[in-house]
């Protein structure tokens, strides 16, 4: 057995560092029109949601082994969550969120995950910059 073979067994056999993990993966700026809002006109229309996702995890495996095996796959998570914005209308950019971050936490060595939902083009009748709703959840988590 080589010796990068020996390591990425040594760490694989490392319990997750769960609580106490430092590692991310952000993936920030995603965009995709939904047809989300709590009236008609945002239904018919749709609008673009920007949605930024952090995701706590131990990235020792995937650093040592150079695998994208090993890690979330970011591409398969933006596509993940494009389907889920492009998905089912909801109401509220917090339901939006909460399916969001639930997608996050199905892949097992996601610790937590923190998702932000921005609705550039809310209906405020006032200029603003942004609203948006940010949710952190840790995996085993229910509200």
């Amino acid at each position: 057995m080589s010796e990068r073979s020996e390591r990425i067994q040594r760490l694989s056999a490392l319990e997750p560092h769960r609580g106490a993990v430092s590692d991310r993966i952000t993936l920030s700026g995603l965009r995709a029109r939904g047809r989300h809002g709590v009236y008609d006109f945002e239904r018919a229309q749709g609008q673009d949601f920007l949605v930024d996702v952090i995701l706590e995890l131990d990235l020792s495996v995937a650093a040592a082994s150079d695998d994208v095996a090993d890690t979330v796959h970011y591409g398969e998570l933006a596509e993940r969550l494009v389907k889920i914005v492009e998905g089912e209308p909801v109401n509220l950019i917090e339901t939006l969120a909460d399916r969001l971050v639930a997608s996050c936490l199905l892949d097992g060595r996601v610790s937590a995950a923190t998702v932000t939902v921005h609705k550039p083009q809310a209906p405020i009748p006032h200029e603003f910059a942004d609203v948006a709703v940010t949710l952190r959840r840790r995996a085993g988590e229910r509200i």
